[in-house]
């Protein structure tokens, strides 16, 4: 179980920023692709997206990373097994 944290870690790590080019690419493409009466509001909503995606990408891409590192390999099973480092 742990080598499969490890994988899918690797596998999130990779898939985060892909995602952010994705959403970059697309988002240059459907505004370069708009009229000039609506480019204002396709910024605006590709801005928004943007502003959303990042975060969550960059949370995705530490969330990987712990599990690279294998800050998951044992969780606690009570309350007793947590400590504050």
């Amino acid at each position: 179980m742990n080598a499969l944290k490890k994988y899918l870690g690797i596998i999130w790590m990779l898939l985060s920023p892909s995602i952010v080019a994705f959403l970059v690419w697309q988002a240059s493409e459907k505004i370069g692709n708009a009229t000039e009466a609506t480019r204002s509001n396709v910024t605006l909503q590709w801005s928004i997206i943007l502003i959303i995606f990042f975060p969550i990408c960059i949370g995705l891409f530490i969330f990987g990373y712990y599990a690279v590192k294998g800050y998951y390999e044992h969780l606690p099973e009570s309350s007793a097994e947590i400590t504050d480092y």
